[in-house]
């Protein structure tokens, strides 16, 4: 039998950041690059402003450093 060992995790990603780092781990988990994710988020900003700005404190706020 087998055992398959998975370490892809969801976090901040500190050397890549530029406010906080939850795109850039986000960009990470989804092995794209970095500016496609923070696009999205400023389009979803611009057009969904309450619910995008909650959702970024609390993957801030739940999300941890590596």
């Amino acid at each position: 039998m087998k055992t398959v060992i998975n370490d892809k995790r969801l976090f901040r990603d500190a050397n890549r950041a530029v406010i906080s780092g939850v795109c850039a781990g986000v960009a990470r988990y989804l092995d794209v690059d970095p500016v496609w994710v923070r696009a999205g988020a400023i389009v979803s900003m611009i057009f969904l402003t309450v619910p995008t700005a909650l959702a970024y404190v609390l993957a801030i706020l739940l999300l941890r450093y590596k």
